[in-house]
């Protein structure tokens, strides 16, 4: 389906994940790997590492002797994950694998990096234990988490539009996205054995193509867009993302581009 915007539904939620995140996740990707001082030859797990942008990016800066894993939850991710996989580096060993029971020995790791994932694992205290496991003694760990909805327009945006097409049960489970506050993370990582736990905040003003298609285009790509396709179809979630670009309206420039501030809690300790 296709309107004026030329915004067409089609292909997977993770091919279009792929696509419409990249914009606002790549940014942050440098952040999360410098915290962890990756090194030529390191051996590094991208924990629920979706379609790969973190392992791909570590798999450049360990090069040919490093090793580089990627376990995520969604077998539909880890399959767009290798079709993107590049092949000048290491090879990316993707596994289908949930955060709480990881296919790997005690150990294995020099560092492990989790971007925007950690937030929605069922069981934060034991999926930190395995990430403890496979994370050797001195090894590092990093994640990033939404910081504060309030604090990311984009997100407040796609919040009320969520909320006004998806409804009140889509909107509380959009809440899941923003319960990563420093004080559960880094709790949950020094019961988990890490020392050195510390929270700051990372920021980045991201550039966005216009709105028009890609608001409906990354919200496509979500839980909560599928929720709206799935209740109500494809038009409403054409008009949820009508919704954002109006409630953004005032930061969009004349072509319908826009810049906006995104803010993530980065979370680092040492095994």
């Amino acid at each position: 389906m296709a309107d004026e915007s030329g915004f067409q539904l089609n292909g997977s939620a993770p091919e279009r994940y792929e696509r419409y995140a990249a914009p606002f996740m790549t940014p942050f990707v440098d952040a999360i790997l410098d915290a962890v001082d990756l090194f030529p030859g390191a051996k590094v797990l991208d924990l629920a590492c979706g379609t790969g942008f973190a392992a791909r990016a570590a798999a450049a800066r360990v090069g040919p002797a490093g090793r580089v894993s990627g376990a995520d939850v969604n077998p539909g991710m880890i399959r767009v994950a290798g079709e993107h996989a590049p092949r000048m580096y290491p090879d990316i060993e993707f596994t289908v694998a949930p955060a709480d029971k990881l296919p790997y020995e005690d150990a294995a790791f020099d560092a492990v990096v989790c971007q925007q994932g950690v937030q929605f694992f069922p069981d934060l205290d034991t999926a930190f234990a395995e990430t403890a496991r496979v994370t050797r003694p001195g090894g590092r760990f990093a994640a990033t988490a939404w910081a504060a909805r309030e604090s990311i327009p984009y997100f407040v945006a796609q919040y009320e539009a969520v909320a006004e097409y998806g409804g009140p049960e889509v909107a509380a489970d959009y809440e899941g996205a923003f319960s990563g506050t420093p004080e559960r993370l880094s709790a949950a990582l020094r019961g988990a054995g890490f020392h050195d736990v510390a929270v700051r905040q990372v920021g980045f003003g991201i550039a966005f193509p216009p709105l028009a298609a890609y608001a409906p285009g990354q919200l496509s790509s979500t839980s909560w867009g599928q929720a709206i396709v799935d209740a109500a179809g494809e038009d409403a979630l054409l008009r949820a993302g009508r919704a954002m670009q109006t409630r953004l309206a005032d930061r969009t420039a004349p072509d319908g581009s826009a810049t906006l501030p995104f803010t993530a809690n980065l979370l680092t300790g040492v095994r």
